[in-house]
């Protein structure tokens, strides 16, 4: 118990310490800029501290789906730098977040920086045009930016009902596990009462949705084993796999030791 409330009192201070950065980093990077901080230990109001005004949060607003993404994967999560995204109005972002952990790896936190770069992509396609070498824009992936977690959830919810082209109704039971796996990859689960908004959405029980929930994890569980054991049979010496399959066609012989 000591040892945990010495763990929180140090995660806390890392917090304050950062709370200063986060107004000297977008006094910097000027008004295009938003830096927001966020401390993981509270889901549903993740954001202590916010300086620029990119993405509209607010502090007590929820974290992203990067954020959930984070959570999900918990202390194996990283830094995700320099990336390129477009919020829901429009908006082009560059964007970096850095994990924050305690002393003992444990993520708890981040800290976004966020640079609204509408703008100069707008200048550089005009620029490309005129000059007769511009091409077709990438595409960005939208991300969901917003003051209350249940907003986002259902929009990466009615992300993956797009990219699943169809009602659940119309989808088989593959179909319906990869859309729960996405969904937990995705951190939504981590959630709370994430479970019943999906299920009230979907039109299902709380119960089905449970039970898709656990058999998608199954699922992704064999299939991560089933890799570890492939890349392992793949690594080992070619001796050494021989006398493995020697083992097993001799434990698979008769007593007398005949096949």
């Amino acid at each position: 118990m000591a040892a945990e409330q010495a763990l929180e009192s140090e995660r806390d201070a890392i917090v304050a310490a950062l709370a200063p950065v986060v107004d000297g980093l977008a006094a910097t990077f000027g008004p295009m800029c938003e830096v927001v901080l966020h401390d993981y230990r509270r889901p549903e109001k993740s954001v202590v501290a916010v300086a620029g005004s990119v993405t509209g949060r607010a502090v007590g607003g929820a974290m992203s789906e990067i954020g959930m993404r984070i959570v999900a994967r918990g202390d194996g999560a990283g830094d995700e730098l320099n990336y390129v995204t477009r919020t829901r109005n429009g908006k082009l972002v560059k964007a970096s977040t850095m994990v924050l952990r305690d002393s003992t790896g444990t993520v708890f936190g981040a800290l976004c920086v966020n640079l609204d770069v509408t703008a100069v992509a707008d200048t550089h396609a005009l620029l490309g045009a005129l000059a007769g070498i511009g091409g077709t824009p990438a595409d960005v992936p939208v991300t969901t930016f917003g003051n209350d977690i249940d907003s986002v959830v259902e929009a990466i919810l009615d992300a993956h009902r797009l990219r699943q082209n169809g009602s659940w109704a119309a989808l088989d039971r593959a179909q319906r596990l990869e859309l729960f796996r996405g969904l937990d990859e995705r951190g939504v689960f981590g959630v709370r009462r994430a479970i019943e908004q999906v299920a009230a959405r979907l039109g299902i029980s709380r119960a089905s949705a449970y039970s898709y929930l656990s058999q998608a994890r199954t699922d992704a569980r064999t299939a991560t084993d089933r890799a570890a054991a492939d890349g392992a049979a793949d690594r080992a010496p070619d001796g050494a796999t021989h006398r493995a399959t020697d083992r097993t066609v001799t434990d698979e012989t008769s007593p007398g030791g005949h096949a």
